[in-house]
C-alpha cells in the first residue's frame, strides 16, 4: 500500500499524517507542491491541514491551482483515494472535487479543541471500521471550517449518504452540523476534524486511527 501526502508552503499537518498511514502499514512518499506528477503505483493522496500558502486570498485556493493538483485530480478521476483533512478539505473543495465550501466560523473565532463527531455512515472504505452513530472524539484546529452549500446540494449530499461526519453540537455554523463529505464515487473524504491527532495514545485519543486502518483492510481486500 502506498500513500502520497502533498507539501505546500504552509502545511504543518504533513508530518503528522504520514505517521498516520505509516501506523496503518502504508508506505508514503512525501510529495512537493511544484512536483507535476505523483509517485507510481499510489493508493490514495492525503492533504494535511495547515495554512498553504498563508491561506491568502481564500483557504486552499492557491494551493488547488498549484501543479501537483493537477496530479491530484488525475488520480481521484481515475478512482484513486484522497483525504483531505482541514485546508486539505479546503483544497479539495476549491478543485471541485468535493461540493460546497469553507467559510469563515459563524463566531469568528479560531477553534482548537477536541469534538464529539458522530459517524453518519460506515459505507466507505474511510469509515468502514465505525459504526453508523458513533461518537468519536477528535480534535479540530480551524477558523474557517463553517461547511456551506446551497440546500439542493445539501438534500443530495443527505439523499446520496455522501456526509461521513456530524459534528454533534453546533461548533462553527456548519450547515447542518457537516463535519465531512464524501465523492459520489466516495473515494474521495473532506474533513475538518484532525483524525491524525487523535491516532496515538499519546494524543488523549486514538478514534482517528482506525480511519487509516480502514482504508489499508479495504486496500488489502481489493
Amino acid at each position: 500500500m502506498h500513500a502520497a501526502v502533498t507539501v505546500f508552503p504552509g502545511s504543518n499537518c504533513d508530518r503528522d499524517l504520514k505517521v498516520a498511514f505509516e501506523q496503518a502499514g502504508f508506505k508514503v512518499s512525501m510529495v512537493w507542491h511544484k512536483d507535476t506528477e505523483l509517485p507510481k503505483g499510489v493508493d490514495v493522496v492525503g492533504v494535511p491541514g495547515g495554512f498553504s500558502f498563508g491561506d491568502y486570498l481564500r483557504c486552499g485556493a492557491i494551493a488547488a491551482n498549484a501543479p501537483i493538483c493537477k496530479a491530484l485530480v488525475a488520480h481521484a478521476e481515475r478512482g484513486g483515494y484522497v483525504l483531505g483533512i482541514c485546508n486539505g478539505f479546503q483544497v479539495l473543495t476549491e478543485t471541485r472535487l468535493l461540493p460546497g465550501a469553507l467559510m469563515r466560523n459563524a463566531n469568528l473565532k479560531f477553534i482548537c479543541k477536541p469534538v464529539d463527531l458522530v459517524v453518519e455512515t460506515p459505507e466507505s472504505a474511510f469509515t468502514a471500521g465505525y459504526g453508523r452513530g458513533q461518537v468519536l472524539s477528535i480534535p479540530v484546529a480551524h477558523h474557517d471550517g463553517n461547511y456551506v452549500a446551497d440546500e439542493a446540494t445539501l438534500d443530495r449530499l443527505e439523499g446520496d449518504n455522501r456526509v461521513a461526519f456530524r459534528y454533534a453540537q453546533d461548533i462553527n455554523g456548519a450547515a447542518r452540523r457537516i463535519a465531512g463529505v464524501m465523492s459520489e464515487n466516495r473515494r474521495v473524504l473532506g474533513l475538518m476534524p484532525h483524525p491524525e491527532r487523535a491516532a496515538d495514545p499519546a494524543h488523549g485519543s486514538v478514534d482517528g486511527r482506525q480511519m487509516f486502518a480502514s482504508l489499508a483492510a479495504g486496500l488489502v481486500a481489493a
